[in-house]
């Protein structure tokens, strides 16, 4: 064992730019395993752990204020029910911020199921009668704490808040949800807001929710619920783009990991057909076949280890403190059950997989014999007829020669472009994703976001009012009205948004991905997340239940919804309004000029408007990924690593054995420069192989993997964009001249080799 630790330290010391480089891409990959673990945990376990501390209810019923909600407690499967509770829709403003909320009518303490769960202040106080209990969502976007002070628009009167809870159930969302507010059963009758219940069950069987939302409907009648909020759909809106960024980490965790084990396999490989000589003589002297297997594999393990051993410190230490919903992550992480079993686990798996590949690599060294086999000295193969040919036309001999070398041995060669193309293809797909962020954030439209601003009207403002106040500021090019209503699907199974918007005469820009625009009576466009849910194409028809009265739509399209998760079918007011002449619009999409100042845009309509306006610029899904830039920058400086190490193999090889072409190409009349020429062009020739490749296959790979992902979040395919030609061309010939530079020296150095150095090496 002694002799077997001098004989890895030795060869450490010869090679410690490429342990160096192991160790710190081992490193980045384990980081970014364990960064991928504690954003999967992040993302579901404070949801979980609030819906099970506050037993909360796996779906919520709204009802008309007439229903008896309460019969539905005695549904079989219902284990219990949370309400029902009076609820009035208004909205409140807090420091110069306003949002919609639901009056929630609650009394005495808080309720058994469906818990709020309070994060500061105290719950409802009947000596404080106007005291009212926020959504910590809510109160987060209000900038309100206990003690603040309400306002309700239109009245004189305030509100006290006396504490901040959270809630399992689907948060405050500006513009697309209202905020929840726990208040005395005074306050919601005397708000002035359209009147409603909401009921809360409990179910002893989870799965059995769609079941249970259809007997409860069938029970109230079809025409009583107005919305059905399931536990599933909170769960995802709370996991949000954690789980995305968790889902990136993870596959290019994994990617850079199998990249990784691969160079560290072509590695040895190259190091043990260039230290055949050195390997016989270690058997010569008494080394055994495991000896030997375990000299190399007991180095490279000490590498991982050391690398791993790193990530892990610098995760468990300094994790929590990286700015941003990375740091929040590891925090949240740190503090759950299995995180101790993800600390050590996932750094052990790393290792013992690329201690699994080393082993391979490093058995075939055990199989070198005691007395070397004499290699040829000729230089192997004949010229290809287009090598022939290149010199024919008087090509510079280099470049043809290091062509031919860099091809010569196709298993081999085709082993080495294979190992450099795989991290190559990760950094093309990462900058795909790049692309695809940075086009979301420069181009909204792209995602199905043509309107940058959402204003929605009180009651006493009237529609045609509304409409010239928002078309005379000089900023607003397209006024959009609106409304959107919950929609119970086939089989009064859950909800769906069911959204009009834009007349005949001014159609709504949506962003189409298949179909056509919905332009006839009857036609509508539905988002990804609507088509899976109901099991329906485009080109179905489609009927659902509004307020009791069936609508009847033509599916003519699918938009890039990425709102609700996609369950949106999306058609023109004027439809809508040919089943209900009295509707009148609730909202009204604002296309801007380009360069316009969202926030002085809608402060100037709400300052016009006397406050009877609410305006809220509309929510991005690409802001949420922000982080994720970070997260690629990362994962690209790790796969270049990975390059890093496979270029050094491939430069090693290519030198050592060019060492038995020297006297050839030295007796032909081939100078030191050009015999250096001739190393640098099989390297740049194989680095260009490589490029070509990974560019050639990441492109399709990136644009499956963008799309598969918008379709499991309810966007839909077709969101994926590649970089730009000029980015791809820079980074191919980033690659290939970073190859050449990489490998000018040594074959420098080999080329001006002395003649009695050659004539051993050869021997």
């Amino acid at each position: 064992m002694r002799a077997t630790l001098r004989w890895a330290h030795a060869d450490l010391r010869t090679h410690r730019g490429e342990a160096l480089f192991i160790v710190l891409a081992t490193a980045g990959i384990v980081a970014s395993l364990l960064l991928a673990a504690a954003l999967f945990g992040y993302a579901t376990n404070p949801w979980q752990r609030v819906f099970t501390q506050s037993r909360g209810a796996h779906v919520w019923i709204h009802t008309g204020a007439s229903i008896d909600a309460g019969r539905l407690a005695r549904l079989g499967g219902v284990e219990s029910v949370s309400g029902p509770y009076r609820t009035a829709a208004t909205s409140v403003e807090s420091h110069g911020a306003r949002a919609s909320v639901e009056l929630r009518g609650a009394t005495g303490g808080p309720p058994a199921t469906g818990r709020p769960l309070l994060t500061s202040g105290r719950w409802l106080d009947p000596a404080a009668p106007d005291g009212v209990v926020l959504e910590h969502g809510l109160a987060r976007a209000l900038w309100a704490e206990p003690g603040d002070t309400l306002k309700l628009p239109g009245t004189a009167r305030t509100l006290t808040v006396l504490g901040v809870a959270d809630s399992a159930e689907p948060g405050y969302s500006p513009g697309e949800r209202s905020g929840l507010v726990w208040a005395p059963p005074s306050v919601v009758q005397q708000a002035e807001g359209r009147p409603g219940q909401v009921i809360g069950l409990r179910l002893a069987d989870p799965d059995d929710t769609d079941y249970a939302v259809q007997r409860a409907v069938t029970t109230l009648g079809a025409g009583a619920v107005t919305q059905v909020s399931p536990w599933q759909q909170a769960r995802a809106e709370a996991q949000g783009g954690n789980r995305l960024l968790g889902q990136v980490l993870g596959l290019f965790g994994l990617g850079a990991l199998v990249a990784a084990a691969l160079a560290v396999y072509g590695a040895i490989d190259t190091r043990i057909r260039g230290h055949l000589r050195d390997i016989s003589v270690l058997k010569a002297i008494g080394f055994t076949p495991g000896q030997v297997v375990r000299s190399f594999l007991v180095q490279h393990l000490a590498y991982a280890l050391l690398g791993a051993a790193v990530a892990t410190a610098l995760i468990q230490t300094l994790g929590s403190r990286v700015p941003g919903r990375l740091g929040d992550a590891v925090g949240v992480w740190q503090g759950l059950v299995g995180h101790t079993a993800g600390l050590f686990g996932v750094p052990a798996a790393a290792v013992l997989f690329i201690g699994a590949m080393t082993g391979l690599a490093a058995w075939r060294a055990g199989r070198v014999p005691s007395v070397p086999v004499l290699r040829a000295a000729a230089a192997p193969g004949r010229l290809s007829g287009v090598a022939r040919g290149a010199l024919g036309l008087r090509l510079p001999p280099a470049l043809v020669l290091g062509w031919h070398k860099a091809f010569t041995r196709r298993p081999r060669s085709l082993s080495a472009v294979a190992r450099l193309a795989l991290p190559l293809l990760l950094i093309v797909v990462a900058l795909s994703a790049w692309t695809t962020i940075d086009r979301f954030h420069d181009e909204p439209q792209e995602l199905g976001i043509a309107a940058a601003l959402t204003a929605r009207a009180d009651e006493n403002l009237a529609d045609s009012r509304a409409r010239d106040l928002l078309a005379k500021n000089r900023q607003v090019t397209a006024v959009h009205p609106g409304i959107e209503v919950a929609a119970l699907v086939p089989g009064q199974t859950g909800t769906i948004a069911l959204r009009g918007l834009g007349t005949h005469q001014n159609p709504y820009p949506f962003t189409l991905a298949e179909g056509r625009p919905a332009r006839g009576p009857d036609e509508a466009v539905a988002g990804q997340g609507l088509l899976d849910a109901l099991d329906v194409r485009v080109g179905d028809w489609v009927r659902m239940t509004v307020g009791g009265r069936p609508q009847i739509l033509h599916i003519v399209g699918r938009n890039i919804e990425p709102e609700n998760g996609g369950r949106v079918i999306s058609t023109s007011l004027d439809t809508l309004r040919e089943n209900d002449p009295k509707l009148q619009p609730t909202l009204y999409q604002l296309q801007l000029r380009p360069g316009a100042d969202l926030a002085a845009v809608g402060a100037e309509l709400t300052r016009t408007s006397r406050g009877q306006l609410d305006v809220h610029a509309v929510t991005n899904p690409a802001d949420g990924l922000s982080p994720l830039r970070s997260v690629v920058i990362g994962l690209i400086a790790v796969l270049a690593l990975i390059g890093l190490i496979e270029l050094l193999t491939a430069i090693g090889g290519t030198v050592r054995e060019g060492e038995r072409d020297l006297l050839a190409l030295k007796a032909i009349g081939l100078s030191p420069r050009q015999i250096t020429a001739v190393a640098v062009t099989a390297t740049g020739c194989t680095a260009l192989a490589a490029a070509l490749t990974g560019t050639a296959l990441g492109l399709p790979l990136a644009h499956w993997l963008i799309d598969s992902q918008g379709r499991s979040n309810g966007i839909g395919a077709g969101i994926a964009r590649a970089p730009s030609p000029a980015l791809l061309m820079l980074f191919g010939a980033a690659a290939v001249l970073g190859a050449a530079a990489l490998a000018a020296l040594p074959a420098s150095r080999a080329a001006r080799r002395r003649l009695a150095d050659t004539l051993s090496a050869v021997a």
